[in-house]
């Protein structure tokens, strides 16, 4: 009788250390992605530039300017257009954003074709 029981499969059976070494290195790579994607910012606008959102790479709302004579803080309706156009800047902000994000983890998270990703080339 065999000592590993992955001999009875043909020999090479399955190298857990080599797998989990991997493993340990995507997650690496993942974390050091996420940790540009949450210093790296994009900026979203609308109506000419009249406010002006920025947002990390991870969607975080950073920052928002709006341009001096864009609402009139004394009426209903403009300040309810304000908020209009904060998130219609913000949406243009995370589209970019969530692409930006696609592009750093994408690889990392199994995009692409099906066997593309990273569990792809280890069968899964």
């Amino acid at each position: 009788m065999s000592q590993n029981p992955f001999d009875a499969l043909g020999g090479g059976g399955l190298d857990m250390n080599a797998l989990l070494q991997q493993a340990q290195q995507m997650q690496e790579q993942l974390q050091a992605a996420q940790q540009r994607l949450a210093e790296t910012t994009v900026q979203g606008s609308v109506a000419g530039g009249a406010v002006t959102v920025e947002v990390n790479g991870v969607g975080d709302l950073v920052g928002v300017v709006v341009t001096p004579g864009t609402v009139d803080g004394g009426d209903a309706d403009s300040l309810a257009d304000l908020g209009d156009l904060v998130v219609a800047a913000y949406r243009d902000a995370k589209a970019q954003a969530d692409a930006i994000a696609g592009e750093a983890l994408g690889p990392l998270a199994g995009g692409g074709d099906a066997d593309g990703g990273p569990l792809g080339k280890l069968g899964f």
